[in-house]
C-alpha cells in the first residue's frame, strides 16, 4: 500500500520579494520506507509521519532538500539529506527511526549570517557570508550561544570541518542556542561549523 502526497509550486508573484525560489514549478519528493515494505512520498514539511508509517527506516530523495528528524515536530537529532538514498536512519545520527521531515527551499542570493558569543546578541560578534570550517580557528570563538540568520539557509555542525551532529537554520532570531539545542535532546551541543546550502545542493 503507498500513501501519496504530491505537491506542484505553481508560478505566481509574491508582494515582498524574496531569494527562496518556492514559484517555480517544480516537484519535490521524498520517500521513505518502513520496515515492512511501506512508503509515503510528499513533497511538503511533514510534522509527523506516524500518522502515515507506524515506523520509518530509510529514505530516498528524488530531488530537493530535506532535513529528517528522529522526533516529531522537527525536534531531535536532525540530518540534512539530499537526491539519493538513505538506507539506514543509524547511519545519519538518528537515535530511533525518522519521525518528521522538514523541505527546505532552494535560495539563490546572498548568504548572511552573525553569531554572537552569548545569548540576546550579546558579546562579541561575527558577520559571515561563506562557510566556515571552524569557529574557534576563525574567530578564535569558543562558543556561540546566539544568532542572527538574515540571508539563507544554513547547518551548523557539531565539529569542525562539518562533522558531527547537526541543526537547520533559516532565516529568523536564535537568541538561546543552548536552549535550542534541548529540542535536540542535548543541553551540551555547540556548534564550530556553519556551511551555506548552495543551489548546487538541488
Amino acid at each position: 500500500m503507498k500513501c501519496l502526497a504530491t505537491v506542484l509550486l505553481e508560478e505566481g508573484k509574491s508582494q515582498q520579494p524574496s531569494n527562496d525560489i518556492g514559484n517555480i514549478n517544480i516537484f519535490i519528493f521524498i520517500h521513505i520506507n518502513s520496515h515492512w515494505g511501506r512508503s509515503y512520498e510528499t513533497s511538503s514539511d511533514c510534522p509527523e509521519l506516524t500518522s502515515y508509517l507506524s515506523r520509518c527506516n530509510s529514505c530516498r530523495v528524488e530531488s530537493g532538500c530535506f532535513m529528517v528528524y528522529d522526533r516529531s515536530n522537527f525536534q531531535g537529532n536532525q540530518y540534512f539529506v539530499r537526491r539519493g538514498e538513505y538506507g539506514d536512519y543509524q547511519r545519519m545520527g538518528m537515535s530511533d527511526c525518522i519521525r518528521s521531515c522538514r523541505n527546505i527551499p532552494m535560495h539563490r542570493g546572498n548568504f548572511r549570517m552573525r553569531i554572537y558569543e552569548k545569548e540576546n546578541f550579546g558579546g562579541q560578534m561575527h558577520e559571515l557570508s561563506d562557510d566556515c570550517e571552524s569557529m574557534t580557528d576563525r574567530f578564535r570563538m569558543n562558543d556561540m550561544q546566539s544568532c542572527n540568520v538574515m540571508d539563507g539557509h544554513w547547518l551548523m555542525y557539531e565539529q569542525p570541518h562539518f562533522r558531527g551532529r547537526q541543526m537547520y537554520m533559516r532565516p529568523g532570531e536564535y537568541r538561546n542556542m543552548r536552549e535550542l539545542s534541548m529540542h535536540m535532546g542535548s543541553n551540551t551541543v555547540r556548534f564550530n561549523s556553519m556551511r551555506r546550502i548552495l543551489d548546487s545542493c538541488y
